[in-house]
């Protein structure tokens, strides 16, 4: 009896306390407008908000790919609790239990898909949703929290954190590249065929209110009140795959989705360095705000979109945070298929001489600092103008670049080869982000390091950048 009250000991002192007045305050880097800088809820609040439950998930499959059989066998399974923190005991246990959490959808219904979106093989070719080796669709999974119900679950961290490559590996953790909100304006255009365009239109105009900055006198983001439901589904085609208008970022300038791999290095969270990263709890609670927390949020005196009330809303148990925080941890890079050779050895000496190591320092390739946007150049509106614009941008890590993309913190450009063509300068360069219209050219701005390169430096550079 005493071994076991021993170890429940150890556990508990394993697992901090995600949610503390003073951790949550200190937590985040103030916006541009420091009064407006978000106030989130209070610990006895946050504590009186139900834990969430994790269900077994099982496998969504292209509908070409599905076993036979297997949308029956998922009807006859029992409801199956996936995280009990009771029965971890080794690291390797919590890292495990972590990747279920990673996994686990947040929301059972349509959101950026629907069930029936899933299992119709001209939806992947429509909106060009990637597909694993395996057949396997690793952006939702299949739930069953009662018997004989199967749901599709979505929104967790692995709908946006999950690459599939062009072999179809898939890369947990990566820059994903599920095309969610062009997905999104097909679900709208469905939606609107049986709800009736008037109403959709209510609703998605609802949904982008939360970008909205009410204290600012000439925010952009006010012109989705006056759109038409065609130019809402528009804004959603425009923005690819690795971006996403996430939550109090910006319909009309989202950002690029960050790579989790090496997350563990990282002293800031986000493009913007919104949240200080020092200890596991600072991811935890990060990702507590990120999925569940950030609705209650108050902006100076503007009202919460959500209010805390006991016994209603869901939020992450501090073991399934912390587990999380383990598993995200623990990720690694896929092997890395440029290897070192004379062209790239040429490039590491190019990197060096033109000054690259000053803010994307060896061996983690960033010196982990944020940059104020005016000085980095590039477009500033993320920075200054979202609820999670601090002013600054951090100096993002260069490893794994080979395997990312699209590039720049709102994810104008395919690829290296384009991040270094002097053409973006240009307003007549047409980028592959968002750009409020699809098609619409518009320049490519700042961080013009590396632009007046000779053709075969920049060969040589990029080459050494896709080693990394």
């Amino acid at each position: 009896m005493r071994a076991w009250i021993l170890m429940w000991a150890a556990l508990a002192a394993q697992v901090p306390q995600v949610w503390t007045d003073e951790a949550v305050k200190r937590m985040e880097v103030p916006l541009v407008r420091p009064e407006y800088t978000p106030r989130h809820i209070s610990a006895e609040d946050y504590y009186r908000i139900p834990e969430r439950k994790i269900y077994r998930a099982y496998p969504v499959y292209h509908p070409s790919r599905e076993p036979k059989g297997y949308w029956d066998w998922l009807q006859s399974r029992e409801p199956e609790i996936a995280f009990d923190a009771g029965k971890l005991k080794t690291g390797q246990d919590w890292i495990a239990a972590g990747e279920r959490v990673f996994n686990a959808g947040t929301v059972f219904g349509p959101m950026f898909f629907g069930p029936d979106q899933v299992r119709d093989a001209a939806f992947y070719e429509k909106n060009g949703m990637p597909v694993a080796a395996d057949g396997t669709i690793p952006f939702a999974t299949w739930v069953v929290r009662e018997k004989g119900k199967v749901e599709l679950a979505s929104v967790g961290c692995s709908t946006c954190h999950t690459r599939v490559m062009r072999d179809g590996t898939v890369i947990a953790g990566g820059q994903g590249n599920n095309p969610g909100d062009r997905q999104g304006a097909a679900l709208l255009e469905v939606a609107a065929r049986f709800a009736g365009r008037e109403k959709v239109l209510a609703q998605a105009r609802g949904f982008a209110a939360q970008f909205e900055l009410p204290w600012m006198e000439n925010d952009f983001n006010r012109q989705a009140r006056e759109a038409s439901l065609e130019e809402m589904m528009a804004a959603g085609r425009a923005i690819p795959p690795g971006v996403s208008a996430r939550t109090f970022t910006s319909l009309y300038a989202p950002p690029q989705i960050p790579d989790l791999i090496g997350v563990k290095d990282r002293k800031f969270l986000d493009h913007t360095g919104f949240v200080r990263h020092n200890e596991p709890g600072d991811l935890m609670r990060y990702s507590s705000i990120a999925q569940d927390m950030i609705g209650y949020a108050r902006f100076g005196d503007y009202p919460a979109a959500k209010t805390p009330q006991a016994g209603k809303g869901v939020r992450y148990s501090d073991a399934q945070l912390y587990a999380l925080a383990q598993y995200l941890y623990s990720l690694k890079p896929p092997k890395n298929p440029h290897r070192p050779d004379a062209q790239s050895r040429r490039g590491r000496v190019v990197f060096n001489r033109s000054g690259c190591a000053d803010c994307h320092t060896p061996p983690l390739y960033t010196n982990n600092k944020l940059i104020p946007a005016g000085e980095i150049g590039t477009d500033p509106r993320t920075a200054l103008a979202t609820r999670r614009g601090t002013g600054y941008y951090k100096v993002p890590s260069l490893l794994g670049v080979w395997y990312r993309g699209p590039f720049e913190h709102n994810g104008s450009v395919a690829t290296l080869e384009d991040w270094f063509d002097a053409a973006r300068l240009k307003d007549s360069y047409r980028p592959t982000g968002f750009v409020g219209s699809e098609g619409k050219p518009r320049a490519v701005k700042g961080h013009e390091y590396g632009l007046d390169l000779s053709p075969e430096d920049k060969r040589a550079l990029i080459a050494f950048l896709r080693t990394l």
